[in-house]
């Protein structure tokens, strides 16, 4: 008897038969766990991130703190909603909810368990299924970035719609690279169903090597290594989390595609990145870590992979990779976005097809020419890995001459080993404004000065009937303060032509 075989095991046959309390009993389940699970993610990171810097974590709210991130979601619920005003305003009610919806959807074809026993119902422990379901789930995180996107668009400002437009470069880049990194998987499991992808990592695989027979791990994890490893990078882009966070990148874009956001609409964008975290990380536990079954030794017991405890090995394996997620964030710095678009296409794409050919050559010729797996593995696999590895050493070498040159020119004593930098300013050019109103121009030596003719919506704290509307100006560029009969100029100390009606300047 195989200990890793299930009787419980559900497959396509089992889903669309329940009843219709059933159905909401697992729709109102599979909410309340990735709300828990978020409110848990943001603690979990918070905690893990304070010890990996030496310092002290959230420790106030509840017992050692593990309450916060519950508390900082009703503060964000009373917090004040704030709306630019030349926002697009139904797109930018919309572009939450357009985010937030998706990530909720995707977990629904997510296995948690086997068969089990709800009120005398037996019934799996997995919302639906079916023989596309992991497209659905690619599908869903697709569809997510139009939310960013549009937020991005909707703001009526600059550095929200340049977040929203990196955040659709980059899922495009490596929505693909996701995306091929599975196929292997697919060729392996004989399905696209996530029940089935379970099912085939149930058993572990008989290997022959030379006469010497033995059996092998069953996780698509070891039997497809290079697939994990395209997979896990590629969702830490996907899911916009550092280092590739360019979408929301402070130190660039102040707050990326959610600046002008505040209130329950910034808290829907952060709980569908949060969302989207733990089903990345619970697809990666069905396509790779063998789903909801135990994992050795916990699979030597007979009942680790009945009745509800898989639920347990399930979220351990989904924590689990949210810590790698934690732990890069507090590891690596983030990319500079040419670095973060070449990665994507010049490395990631073209490695999970090179890895695809030698998946789907293998897998034919072992079916083919009838040759056990270790002759394939030696006579194929082998040849293939020493093709590319050569093929990357060159394109490495090719890459880095310039650098070699230079490094050897510095080493014989050469004076510029490097090209000089480039100037800070612009070249000197004719003057765009008056010296006396914006001080010194960029031909003489000043700073670029950003356009001072924004729109600022008035204070919600003045009174009806102030004097001073929703924007003040004048021909140097004024802005109102949204303080009363005061306006600021840019960068001159020269009295505003703009007077309010009892002569205040």
């Amino acid at each position: 008897m195989n200990v890793l075989a299930s009787a419980d095991q559900p497959t396509l046959e089992d889903f669309g038969h329940d009843v219709w309390w059933i159905v909401l009993i697992k729709i109102v389940g599979v909410f309340v766990v990735l709300v828990v699970m978020t409110l848990f993610a943001i603690v979990f990171e918070r905690k893990v991130v304070s010890r990996m810097q030496q310092r002290i974590g959230p420790n106030r709210v509840g017992p050692r703190g593990y309450l916060q991130s519950l508390a900082d979601g009703l503060k964000l619920a009373f917090k004040e909603d704030i709306m630019p005003a030349l926002a697009d305003k139904p797109v930018y009610f919309l572009a939450p909810v357009i985010a937030a919806v998706p990530a909720f959807l995707a977990f629904s074809v997510i296995p948690m368990g086997p068969s089990v026993s709800i009120f005398g119902q037996v019934t799996p422990l997995q919302l639906t299924d079916a023989p596309i379901g992991v497209l659905v789930v690619l599908a869903c995180s697709a569809m997510g970035v139009y939310g960013i996107v549009l937020a991005g668009w909707a703001s009526g400002s600059t550095y929200p719609l340049l977040g929203g437009l990196r955040s659709a470069a980059q899922m495009v880049s490596y929505e693909i690279a996701m995306g091929l990194s599975i196929v292997a998987v697919f060729l392996y499991a004989g399905s696209m169903s996530t029940s089935e992808i379970v099912a085939a990592q149930a058993e572990g695989n008989e290997v022959s090597f030379f006469g010497w027979e033995f059996t092998g791990p069953s996780w698509f994890a070891v039997l497809l290594p290079v697939s994990f490893v395209i997979y896990a990078i590629a969702v830490v882009g996907e899911t916009n989390r550092a280092p590739f966070d360019l979408p929301e990148a402070e130190s660039e874009l102040v707050g990326g595609f959610h600046t002008e956001y505040s209130s329950l609409k910034f808290a829907l964008f952060f709980l569908a990145e949060y969302i989207n975290m733990v089903t990345v990380s619970a697809l990666a536990a069905t396509l790779f870590l063998g789903g909801w079954r135990a994992p050795w030794p916990l699979s030597i017991w007979d009942g680790a992979n009945s009745g509800w405890w898989p639920m347990l090995w399930f979220f351990g394996k989904v924590v689990v990779a949210l810590f790698v997620f934690i732990w890069l964030r507090g590891t690596l710095p983030r990319l500079r976005y040419d670095q973060f678009m070449r990665f994507g296409w010049k490395v990631l794409v073209p490695t999970a097809l090179v890895w695809i050919l030698a998946v789907a050559t293998m897998r034919t010729v072992s079916r083919e020419a009838d040759l056990s797996t270790g002759q394939v593995a030696l006579f194929v696999g082998v040849p293939i890995a020493l093709l590319v590895l050569g093929g990357l050493a060159v394109a490495s070498r090719a890459a880095n001459r310039d650098t070699r040159l230079m490094a050897e020119e510095a080493t014989a004593g050469a004076v510029h080993a490097v090209d000089p930098e480039p100037e800070v300013l612009a070249p000197a050019g004719p003057r765009r404004r008056p010296a006396q109103r914006t001080g010194p121009s960029r031909a003489e030596g000043g700073f670029p000065v950003p356009p001072m003719d924004l729109l600022v919506p008035p204070s919600p704290r003045l009174r009806r009937g102030e004097p001073v509307g929703a924007v003040a100006r004048s021909e140097g560029g004024v802005v109102s303060t949204g303080r009363r009969g005061s306006t600021r100029t840019g960068l001159s100390d020269a009295p505003s032509t703009t007077s309010t009606e009892d002569g205040d300047v």
